[in-house]
């Protein structure tokens, strides 16, 4: 049989465990992204978790097609409920609501924290997720922007640790500042310590969409007049992002 194949979005999470580790897929769904590993030699074994019945026999099914099943076990589960620590070194979780993963961290922070590596990648919410990552002690090690069918989705590789920034990022002198009133804090959240840094042309593409966007909506809003209020509250909001999207770009 094949090789199975993964979307753009997908083989980017895939890619960026680190080789050699077993990992642990919670929300596996089908169950492509574990044999995808295994059969790429990136993973010697996978253990794919999902909370539904039918997603994780769709899986069971396709590891056995794909002759796997002594390298991926599959399981049913609520988040890493029924995980064991220490049976995997990576954890993914991918292509679910940023608020349902943080669930997911935080509900069983001793499992979470028993992991090498987290490989996430919110669908919503990445701003505040990246928040929580800051503010429970995770290090962001690395990230990647992917663009697919017209959206741009974002992973990320996070590991316990006290740092808030990658070992090669200038300090600009932020380490003694609060992070509440840290505005590269808020800025890093907002799009990615490590992108910020990369200056991929997928990122720089994210940011010119999004300034145009921005660019946009500030002129519907000029053309309506700003007399009243909301319009005018609005009009200083969009202008504070697109501010934060300027200072991204000339970082």
């Amino acid at each position: 049989m094949r090789p199975v194949a993964l979307s753009e979005r997908l083989r980017t999470v895939a890619h960026m465990v680190t080789a050699g580790n077993a990992v642990c897929d919670v929300g596996c769904d089908h169950g492509f992204v574990p044999v995808y590993l295994v059969q790429q030699g990136i993973s010697p074994r996978v253990l794919a978790m999902d909370l539904r019945e039918g997603p994780l026999r769709a899986a069971r099914e396709h590891v056995s097609a794909y002759g796997l099943e002594e390298r991926i076990e599959t399981r049913l589960s609520d988040g890493l409920h029924n995980y064991k620590s220490g049976e995997a070194d990576t954890l993914i979780c991918a292509g679910m609501g940023g608020g349902l993963m943080r669930r997911i961290l935080a509900e069983d922070r001793e499992k979470t924290d028993s992991f090498h590596e987290m490989v996430l990648q919110p669908q919503s919410e990445i701003e505040k997720f990246r928040c929580f990552l800051r503010e429970s002690g995770y290090r962001i090690l690395d990230e990647e922007m992917v663009e697919e069918d017209g959206k741009f989705y974002q992973a990320i590789r996070a590991a316990v640790g006290s740092g808030r920034r990658t070992e090669d990022a200038p300090s600009n002198g932020n380490e003694g500042v609060d992070a509440a009133d840290c505005e590269l804090c808020k800025l890093e959240d907002r799009y990615g310590p490590v992108l910020l840094q990369k200056k991929t042309p997928v990122f720089l593409a994210f940011l010119e969409r999004e300034a145009a966007l921005y660019e946009e909506i500030l002129l519907h809003l000029r053309g309506r007049g700003l007399a009243d209020e909301k319009r005018r509250n609005r009009f200083v909001q969009v202008e504070a992002l697109l501010a934060d999207n300027r200072q991204a770009r000339n970082l």
